[in-house]
C-alpha cells in the first residue's frame, strides 16, 4: 500500500532492463547471417581459368590488414545501427554503406588476385560474399518498408540504385570480377539476348492484353460463360512450362513444313515462335481473371448513374467501368510481366533466345559465372518491372474515383 506522493522504488533488475536498449530481432538475425558469411565462408574463389575448381579464400587472405580491419569496422558499425537504431532512414543508410563496402571489398580482392594483363584467371564472388550481400539487401528492404515511401519515391529509389550500379560498372570497378569478364567476352551476344528477352516478354504480354481484355469484359457481361472460360485458361496455366514448349513444337513445326509463308515469317517448331505462343497462353488467365474482378468491384450505382446521365453502354464501359477497374487489371498485367520475364529464361531450351542462353550454356560448361551473367539481369528486370507496376497501381488507387 502506498501513500499519496510516495512510490515504492523499482527493483534493480527492472531499472537495468529499462536502461538497456532494445535489440531489433530482424536486425539480430540478419547480423548473424552476415557475420557467418563474413567469417565462416569464403569471400572469393580464385580459379586458374573458368572451368577448373576454385580455391576459396577469406577476406583477410586477399586484402591488406588495414583494408580488412576497415571493412570489419564498417560492417560492425552497420550491425550496431541495425541492432539498436529505430530510425528507418538511418537503418537504410547503414545498410547501403554496408553494401558499398562489401562491393568495394570484392572489387579490391579481384584486383589483388588478378595478375596484370591476365585474361584467363577468374576471381568469383564466394558464398560468404553472397550471404553477406543478401543480409544487407534484406536490411535495406526492411528499412524502406518501415519508411513507407510513396510510389514516386520508390521509383526514384529504384532509378538511383540502377543508376549507381550502372555508373560503377561503366567505370570498370568490377572488371576483374569473373562475371564481368564473362560479359566482356560475350558483350555482343549479351546485347542480342537482352533485346530478345525484352521483346518476348513485352510482345507476349501485349498480345495477351489485346485478347484478354475483351474476353474478360465478355465474361463479365455474360456471367454463365465465366466458369468455363476461366477453367479452360486455368488448365493451360497448370501445364509445366517446358512441357508446353514441347507440345507447341510439333504443330508449329508441321505448320512451317506445309505453309511456306509461315516459315518465311519465322514460325517454326523451335525458336521464338513456340516460346512467344506459350508465353501468350500463360498470360491469358491472370489478365482475364483480374479484368473480371476489377469490373465486379465497380458499384452498380455508379454504372446506373452514368447511364442516367445519357451515356451509352459503350461509353459507360470505356469511361467509367474500365477506368475504375484499371488498378486491378494492372495488377494482373504486373503478375504476367514478372512471370514472363522468368519464363523467357526457360524458353532458351527450345531456341527462344534471351538470357536463358547464358544460363543453360553455363550449366552445360560448368561455368557458374556464365550462369550468373544470365540470371542476374533476369532478376533485375523482374524486380524493376514489379516495382514500377506496383507504384503505378498504387498511384491509380490513390486517385479519387
Amino acid at each position: 500500500m502506498s501513500t499519496p506522493g510516495f512510490s515504492l522504488p523499482r527493483p534493480a533488475s527492472a531499472q537495468q532492463s529499462a536502461a538497456l536498449p532494445r535489440v531489433d530481432r530482424l536486425g539480430a538475425l540478419l547480423t548473424l547471417l552476415g557475420a557467418a558469411g563474413l567469417f565462416l565462408l569464403p569471400f572469393v574463389t580464385f580459379k586458374a581459368n573458368r572451368i577448373l575448381p576454385g580455391d576459396p579464400r577469406g577476406l583477410a587472405q586477399v586484402l591488406p590488414v588495414w583494408a580488412t580491419c576497415g571493412c570489419w569496422a564498417t560492417l560492425a558499425a552497420v550491425a550496431a545501427v541495425v541492432l539498436f537504431a529505430v530510425n528507418a532512414p538511418l537503418r537504410l543508410a547503414a545498410a547501403l554503406a554496408g553494401i558499398v563496402v562489401t562491393g568495394t571489398a570484392l572489387a579490391a580482392a579481384a584486383n589483388a588476385l588478378t595478375p596484370a594483363h591476365n585474361l584467363i584467371v577468374r576471381v568469383a564472388a564466394g558464398a560468404g560474399f553472397w550471404l553477406l550481400l543478401a543480409a544487407l539487401g534484406l536490411l535495406a528492404a526492411d528499412a524502406i518498408t518501415r519508411m513507407r515511401p510513396g510510389p514516386g519515391t520508390r521509383v526514384l529509389l529504384l532509378a538511383a540504385f540502377l543508376g549507381a550500379v550502372g555508373l560503377t560498372l561503366a567505370q570498370g570497378t568490377f572488371d576483374n570480377v569473373s562475371v564481368m569478364r564473362e560479359y566482356a567476352v560475350n558483350a555482343a551476344a549479351f546485347a542480342v539476348a537482352a533485346r530478345q528477352h525484352i521483346l518476348l516478354s513485352l510482345g507476349s504480354l501485349g498480345a495477351a492484353v489485346i485478347v484478354s481484355l475483351p474476353l474478360g469484359i465478355f465474361c463479365h457481361r455474360v456471367p454463365r460463360l465465366q466458369p468455363g472460360v476461366l477453367s479452360a485458361l486455368n488448365i493451360i496455366q497448370t501445364i509445366p512450362s517446358i512441357a508446353l514448349f514441347g507440345i507447341l513444337m510439333a504443330p508449329l513445326g508441321a505448320l512451317a513444313a506445309h505453309v511456306p509463308l509461315a516459315a518465311a515469317v519465322g514460325i517454326r517448331g523451335i525458336g521464338a515462335a513456340p516460346a512467344a505462343l506459350a508465353l501468350f497462353l500463360y498470360s491469358l488467365l491472370p489478365i482475364v481473371a483480374n479484368t473480371v474482378a476489377g469490373l465486379k468491384r465497380v458499384s452498380p450505382a455508379t454504372v446506373e448513374a452514368a447511364l442516367g446521365m445519357g451515356m451509352t453502354r459503350r461509353q459507360t464501359l470505356m469511361s467509367v467501368e474500365l477506368v475504375l477497374a484499371l488498378p486491378v487489371v494492372l495488377t494482373g498485367i504486373r503478375i504476367v510481366l514478372v512471370q514472363n520475364i522468368g519464363l523467357v529464361t526457360v524458353a532458351a531450351l527450345i531456341g527462344g533466345g534471351g538470357f536463358g542462353t547464358f544460363v543453360f550454356g553455363g550449366i552445360g560448361q560448368a561455368a557458374t559465372d556464365l550462369v550468373l551473367l544470365g540470371a542476374i539481369p533476369t532478376v533485375v528486370l523482374a524486380f524493376s518491372a514489379a516495382v514500377l507496376l506496383d507504384a503505378l497501381v498504387e498511384r491509380l488507387d490513390r486517385v479519387p474515383q
